[in-house]
Formats: C-alpha cells, sequence, structure tokens
C-alpha cells in the first residue's frame, strides 16, 4: 500500500508545483499519512482544503477508503 500512496502523491506533486508548491510524505503509519505542504501551499489558507479534498480524496478513491492525510509542520 505504500508504494500506491507514494504514487499518488507523486502525480499530485505536478498540480501543486503548478501553483508554486509542493508537497513531501513525511510519514506513512498504517493508513495514516503524514505529510509536510513546502512553498506556496506552506502559507496557503486553502491547504486544509487542498490536504482533505485533493490528495486525501485521491488516496481514498485509488488506494484505500480508510485513509487519513495528515499535516505536519
Amino acid at each position: 500500500m505504500e508504494t500506491q500512496i507514494r504514487e499518488v502523491c507523486e502525480e499530485l506533486r505536478v498540480f501543486l508545483q503548478n501553483d508554486g508548491g509542493d508537497m513531501e510524505i513525511v510519514a506513512i503509519e498504517g493508513n495514516v499519512v503524514k505529510v509536510r505542504l513546502q512553498g506556496a501551499c506552506g502559507a496557503c489558507p486553502h491547504s486544509t482544503m487542498t490536504l482533505k479534498n485533493g490528495v486525501e480524496a485521491a488516496l481514498r478513491d485509488r488506494v484505500d477508503p480508510t485513509i487519513v492525510v495528515e499535516r505536519v509542520m
């Protein structure tokens, strides 16, 4: 499952990079994926929506419906 998570996140990074940001996977602990937003995404007021409606939704749809994405600083 970790490989699938990393592959999906890698695909999503392109969209973040197009907006001047980026995302780094800090840890994968069971079904919890901990990520750090970087660049413009790190200070964006919409970052919670990006994580929940973007990253988490994609991972739940394509990998496992129980995945939870958490932001770490």
